[in-house]
């Protein structure tokens, strides 16, 4: 009974051997189905999670440069490029109109970083001084202290893309209602830290007649390379009870503010008229003419220009300059460091001009003592001295050189020593001074009543050491 029940017991065993092993199978993993699917779940869905949660974080916005605003004319950002403001009722002209005219001025410029921008302007009374004004926007604004500007324009058919801005001032939604200096600051998403350029423009409001002249220096050392200005101011309409106190004048060479004298005192006062004719005021270093680039087509090569060549982008080779300090004054015809966007390889030269690469070199076997560097300058970069506009002197070929992006047209340069902050120690050493060199003058005279808090401009006059007519 004993062998038969063990014999029965392993019938039945090996009888249900595969549906046993099934059975066992099936309950182990039914057993243990939680236990391995719930990691398995859990690795699997980490991975959506974190994607989920990134999809929900705000991206990133990198932070743009901030500046200290300068009350001059000054580009913040190396990227912008060919400001220029003036009247417009003559290209290039000195910015300043006249209060309660007809007559705008017009801010161009062009901003060569990629993408679109959010760009903004507002304008800042300010003192004869340049400090600003202790007045409110709303005394001598109409309409709002800030605008944004709608004017732009992408270029085309250029290797260097770049993006055209314009504004024209006074408008619908800013008027200045004051004479005197204003301060136009253009900056970026509406905070005027972000600052892109700012530039000075004035407006006057003419009360008294002002006559003026251009003679040689009268120290006899200086006759040969200086200019004087003397000029007169009579005010039979205006009473100015103490000239020394109430009225100030201040004198430009070719409309830069890094040339610019100012004289709080008359020489003489008379009846009903001021005399600046004090031999030791007013008295500039007549320089030399400017030297210029003719690029208005880069297909051919024009004046000063050695070679053009084209890759991704154009680039301009000029002939070699020589210093000119210690020779004769030579005419050459300029335009007293303006510069004129002309495109005759296109249809239109504010946003179908191309800009190029410009090479520039100076053979310079000495320079001025002290350290310093040499820079090049015009209107075209604000005669900023800057890294942008430093040159760096090769040892070997004993020349300065540099490269500098400038927009297809007429374009006037100089080269200046100075420090490297941008402080002139010698802006004649490259170029020589003469008395014959052409140049203008700008003459404003400030007027502050007893009754008022801030200067207004009640004169202004322009005159040129010789009569010329451009035509471009």
């Amino acid at each position: 009974m004993h062998l038969e029940s063990k014999f029965d017991l392993k019938q039945n065993l090996s009888g249900s051997s595969i549906s046993g092993c099934w059975l066992l199978t099936f309950n182990f993993l039914l057993s243990n189905f939680c236990f391995l699917f719930i990691p398995v779940v859990l690795l699997a869905s980490v991975p959506a999670y974190s994607q989920k949660k990134n999809k929900k974080e705000k991206p990133i916005k990198v932070a743009l440069p901030t500046f200290k605003l300068v009350y001059d004319d000054v580009n913040y950002l190396p990227e912008i490029k060919s400001v220029a403001f003036y009247n417009l009722k003559k290209e290039q002209s000195f910015p300043i109109y006249y209060l309660n005219s007809q007559e705008q001025l017009v801010l161009k410029f062009d901003d060569l970083r990629s993408g679109n921008r959010s760009l903004y302007y507002s304008v800042e009374h300010c003192d004869a001084n340049w400090q600003p004004s202790t007045l409110s926007p709303l005394e001598y604004l109409d309409g709002f202290s800030q605008d944004r500007i709608n004017n732009y324009r992408i270029s085309y058919n250029t290797l260097k893309p770049y993006t055209h801005y314009e504004i024209l001032l006074p408008n619908l939604a800013v008027i200045p209602k004051l004479s005197g200096n204003y301060l136009l600051k253009v900056y970026e998403d509406g905070d005027a830290n972000q600052l892109i350029l700012s530039r000075r423009f004035y407006v006057a409001n003419t009360k008294v007649d002002l006559q003026a002249e251009i003679i040689p220096s009268r120290n006899i050392n200086n006759r040969s390379s200086k200019q004087k200005i003397n000029f007169s101011v009579y005010h039979p309409n205006l009473i100015i009870q103490n000239p020394f106190l109430d009225i100030s004048a201040v004198v430009l060479q070719n409309g830069r503010s890094d040339l610019l004298k100012k004289t709080a005192r008359p020489l003489y006062i008379r009846n009903q008229k001021l005399l600046y004719t004090d031999d030791n005021t007013n008295e500039f270093e007549g320089g030399n003419e400017f030297k210029r680039i003719d690029t208005r087509s880069l297909r051919f090569r024009s004046e000063g220009v050695s070679s053009i060549t084209k890759d991704s982008l154009f680039k301009v080779y000029l002939f070699t300059n020589s210093t000119l300090k210690g020779k004769k004054y030579s005419y050459q015809f300029d335009e007293n460091g303006n510069f004129f966007v002309r495109n005759q390889d296109g249809g239109n030269n504010d946003y179908d001009a191309d800009y190029a690469e410009v090479n520039f070199t100076l053979d310079a076997m000495s320079a001025p003592e002290g350290n310093g560097f040499a820079y090049v300058v015009g209107k075209f970069n604000a005669y900023q001295k800057n890294n942008q506009s430093r040159m760096f002197f090769d040892p070997a070929e004993k020349r300065y050189k540099l490269m500098i992006p400038i927009k297809q047209g007429i374009t006037d340069y100089h080269y200046t020593w100075a420090d490297e902050n941008g402080k002139t120690i010698d802006d004649t050493f490259f170029e020589g001074s003469f008395f014959e060199t052409e140049n203008d003058y700008q003459i404003l005279i400030y007027y502050r009543s007893p009754s008022n808090r801030y200067d207004e401009i009640i004169a202004y006059t322009e005159l040129n050491t010789a009569t010329r007519i451009r035509n471009y």
